[in-house]
């Protein structure tokens, strides 16, 4: 699909453009893109507001923990990206996206993305190919050193929702490299961006 994107770091200014994305069911099933940032024994205590509130009081404390897609001035699409330790679920030591060294929780240079998420009429059309790119050039224009991602091999559909993580097949192209497979079907791949 032939589309134009402007990237933009989501900021308290564009909390407006961040809640008619993600609509009133909040992105994945109220999720409001908490689900890593809080552990699941609290995340499901929450009600759908009280999600949301935490990550429009996340945006607002700053800085940007992602970035919001355009197309002809208007949101299209979300990528949760910044530095590993903004993600603690992403990190813990039971999950197959955990850091590959012990440090590299703390390290700022070291980021992670660990979700996509589209509007739903742009879902299965190889946008997700100029969103990780979008990401890409986000990270190292912060300073990141290395890009981390643990997306999934396969899934039944183009549009599964799965697919909030990304496809392997994504990350492939952009030139990520597996560093650990702890799980079959969800590799935690790297990036080095400051060479």
């Amino acid at each position: 699909m032939d589309i134009d994107l402007r990237f933009e770091p989501v900021t308290p200014e564009r909390w407006t453009d961040f809640e008619t994305l993600f609509g009133p069911r909040g992105a994945f099933c109220d999720c409001w893109c908490v689900a890593l940032r809080l552990p699941h024994a609290v995340r499901t205590k929450m009600r759908p507001e009280e999600r949301k509130e935490h990550i429009k009081s996340r945006i607002a404390a700053g800085p940007p923990p992602g970035i919001l897609a355009y197309a002809d001035d208007r949101p299209v699409a979300w990528v949760q990206i910044g530095p590993r330790h903004d993600v603690p679920q992403f990190n813990s030591p039971r999950v197959v996206s955990r850091p590959l060294e012990d440090g590299d929780a703390l390290d700022a240079s070291i980021w992670a993305i660990s979700c996509f998420f589209l509007a739903a009429p742009l879902r299965g059309k190889g946008l997700s190919h100029h969103l990780l790119q979008g990401a890409i050039d986000h990270a190292r224009q912060n300073g990141a050193r290395y890009l981390e991602g643990c997306p999934i091999d396969h899934t039944k559909q183009s549009k599964s929702v799965t697919l909030c993580i990304g496809s392997t097949a994504i990350f492939d192209a952009a030139g990520f490299e597996p560093v650990a497979r702890r799980k079959d079907g969800r590799p935690l791949m790297r990036l080095e961006l400051q060479q």
